[in-house]
């Protein structure tokens, strides 16, 4: 069985529970982790190119094994990284013992009160998109509702029409303009070899 179809297999059980179960599995030796990569994302490496993070906060949505948020705190940010699994922080933890990363166990559906507008920078690389089609609304207004400032969305893309089986399930025009929300304005959006590339702000 491949990891993608360990993914589907987890995800179909158990919507958000699935994330814990394929890295316990992963942990175990039993599974693999289809997005465990020892790079960041290249549209991520891409923008940040010419920022310095100094003095601004970043949170990355859904950290999973760390890679963006490494690369973050490699830019100068002070970054908050959270999933959804213990088992993915446990294991980023360890595998960056020395980071400069806060990496935390936390819901994104459920995000701490104080993590209301509290980030310069918000990264949301492709986790919404892990999320069946009818939780897409509800995770795309809490990521809005996490930025203070800054918006990055880095995800599959797709036309609109009816939802393709999953996971994952790529974000739609609509479902992208979607997170401009709670104050935020949409700043750019193109497609990249089927990819969104997608920065929303607030104020200028």
């Amino acid at each position: 069985m491949s990891a993608d179809d360990d993914a589907r297999r987890l995800q179909a059980a158990n919507p958000t529970g699935w994330f814990e179960e394929l890295y316990a599995q992963a942990d175990a030796g039993t599974a693999s982790v289809p997005w465990d990569v020892p790079h960041p994302q290249p549209h991520l490496v891409e923008w940040a190119a010419s920022s310095d993070g100094t003095g601004q906060r970043a949170l990355v949505v859904g950290c999973g094994l760390g890679r963006d948020s490494e690369f973050l705190a490699s830019r100068g940010y002070e970054v908050t990284a959270f999933d959804i699994s213990p088992t993915a922080i446990a294991a980023v933890q360890a595998r960056h013992p020395d980071s400069k990363v806060s990496y935390v166990v936390a819901d994104l559906l459920n995000p701490p009160a104080e993590w209301h507008r509290g980030f310069d920078l918000v990264v949301e690389n492709m986790t919404v998109q892990a999320l069946p089609v009818q939780m897409h609304a509800e995770a795309t207004a809490k990521v809005s509702w996490l930025t203070g400032s800054t918006l990055l969305v880095l995800a599959v893309a797709r036309d609109e029409g009816p939802a393709p089986d999953g996971p994952p399930w790529p974000l739609t025009p609509s479902e992208v303009e979607a997170f401009a929300a709670d104050g935020l304005t949409t700043r750019s959006t193109r497609r990249d070899n089927g990819r969104w590339v997608a920065e929303f702000g607030r104020g200028n």
